[in-house]
């Protein structure tokens, strides 16, 4: 079935109860925990005028809903080689895209939208400081073939589309079993997880607390409450269910996540679907991404499992949540399947020519900033701040030695691995994660050297891409000054194209 993008069309009807839902469901994660005070003491006598002003609330965001969706076209512009957005409510906003700057092209679909059978098309272009643009409720059939013809788009005009039988038959390059996930989740991102569950608990308290006291609830009860409730446990079994809440997060959000993983050879081009609830789509250009990062910890290396990233290019203004939408996460690559996926990008895997190891003042700065400092200050504010914190002195003894350790093996896997073709930067004490990128891609080169630093023959190294900086400190500079001459002659000579 043809599909003419050349003229203006609106997105599926079924688009305004995307929007309208898009909007009441950012009010509610906005205002939730005021809601839920307000509720729990609301006067319940005035429950008709509390639903008149919801309704009408509802009225208001329907109506909004309903504008959004008459307001919003797209249609693409061979003759100037654009896509091109036209939206908005009152204001009118026009967005155009160049075509050959697009490089990725996001098939995603929610919960609602899987309810009422719609599709949403995110664009992301190189550089740009946020998604450009999200078509929010077109059918499968449309996304697909919009995402084709974009990232089919070839200066030649070469613009054949790819037939919808042949996509939906290709034998997959790379399918993850659950089995597999279930591998990747019980032994990855626990620091992620930590991270996850301290936040919510940092918001949740925060949120009740600012509330609490524009409503004047009891803050002595509130704690009290809190501090019997810690009471009932013990501090071994407490970390007990830390440990396993976070075995459980890693889990459940590893499996859910990248449920029916597959990546497929699509028209040169690598067609990557995953998702149990919130199903996306992703077509990536191999020769678009810049820095390709692999990872493996002790337990992952037992079962033979790498986690890929691949980074494209973004800007170097965007806050981490809007980066982390410019790198593609592949777990639970097998040895093979790893390589598989680096010579789709570097066209060959290369040896290494050349290994640096960093001065051993890594090891001096890096235990004054771990060891030295934590334990200093915190001695010092148990002695004169918090005496409470006193009974706890026995830990510092166990904390050196953990931290050294940590330390001893992050400068025994620190290294700098170097050929012609290619720069790998091997780092972290757990997850060993080697970065990976090729010379031609580079943009900048800064090396950084204090004075102190000149006689220990010592430099820092960052390198700069379109995906953002990769460093590497305390490099010998007389080893790593022809390596640098070398990536700055070929980023001069190189006619290849990278975005």
């Amino acid at each position: 079935m043809p599909f003419d993008f050349s003229k203006p069309q609106r997105q599926s009807v079924k688009g305004i109860v995307i929007m309208f839902a898009d909007s009441l469901q950012n009010i509610i994660r906005g205002l939730w925990v005021p809601l839920v005070l307000i509720l729990y003491k609301f006067d319940w006598t005035k429950m008709l005028f509390f639903g008149v002003a919801i309704f009408f609330l509802l009225v208001i965001i329907g109506c909004v809903a309903y504008f959004q969706y008459k307001n919003f076209t797209f249609f693409l512009d061979e003759t100037n080689e654009e896509f091109v957005i036209q939206k908005g409510v009152i204001t009118k906003n026009k967005i155009t895209i160049q075509l050959d700057k697009i490089q990725q092209v996001n098939i995603n679909q929610s919960v609602i939208q899987k309810i009422i059978g719609v599709y949403s098309v995110d664009i992301d272009t190189a550089g740009s400081q946020k998604k450009e643009v999200s078509i929010r409720a077109v059918d499968n059939q449309v996304a697909l073939r919009l995402k084709d013809r974009l990232l089919s788009f070839e200066k030649s005009d070469e613009r054949n589309a790819v037939s919808e039988e042949n996509v939906e038959t290709e034998k997959p390059f790379l399918k993850i079993s659950f089995l597999t996930l279930v591998k990747v989740g019980l032994t990855s991102n626990y620091g992620r997880s930590v991270a996850l569950i301290l936040g919510f608990l940092g918001s949740l308290y925060g949120g009740f607390y600012d509330v609490s006291k524009s409503l004047e609830v009891d803050e002595e009860q509130v704690s009290s409450l809190v501090e019997r409730g810690l009471g009932y446990f013990s501090l071994s079994f407490l970390l007990l269910l830390v440990f396993l809440l976070v075995l459980l997060i890693n889990l459940t959000r590893t499996v859910v996540k990248n449920f029916d993983y597959q990546v497929r050879l699509q028209n040169k081009a690598l067609a990557i679907n995953f998702g149990l609830f919130a199903k996306k789509n992703t077509l990536l250009k191999p020769e678009k991404v810049q820095i390709t990062t692999f990872s493996q910890n002790f337990l992952q290396k037992k079962l033979n499992l790498f986690d890929v990233k691949l980074k494209q290019a973004s800007s170097s203004d965007e806050s981490d949540q809007d980066t982390k939408k410019a790198i593609i996460e592949v777990p639970g690559c097998n040895l093979v399947e790893r390589d598989r996926f680096l010579k789709m990008i570097l066209n060959e895997i290369v040896p290494t020519e050349a290994s640096l190891k960093p001065n051993f003042r890594f090891v001096l700065v890096s235990s004054f900033v771990g060891i030295l400092l934590p334990v200093f200050f915190f001695i010092l504010l148990g002695l004169f701040v918090f005496q409470n914190l006193q009974p706890y002195f026995p830990i510092i003894p166990f904390y050196i030695v953990l931290m050294g350790i940590v330390i001893y093996f992050k400068y025994l896997n620190y290294k700098l691995l170097l050929s012609k073709e290619q720069i790998i930067i091997k780092q972290n004490a757990w997850d060993i994660e080697q970065q990976l990128l090729q010379p031609y891609k580079i943009q900048g080169i800064t090396t950084k050297q204090y004075f102190w630093q000149k006689s220990a023959d010592i430099v820092h190294l960052t390198i700069h891409t379109a995906a953002g900086d990769v460093r590497f400190n305390y490099a010998n500079y007389s080893q790593l000054k022809p390596w640098i001459n070398y990536w700055l002659y070929e980023v001069e000579r190189s006619n290849r194209s990278w975005m």
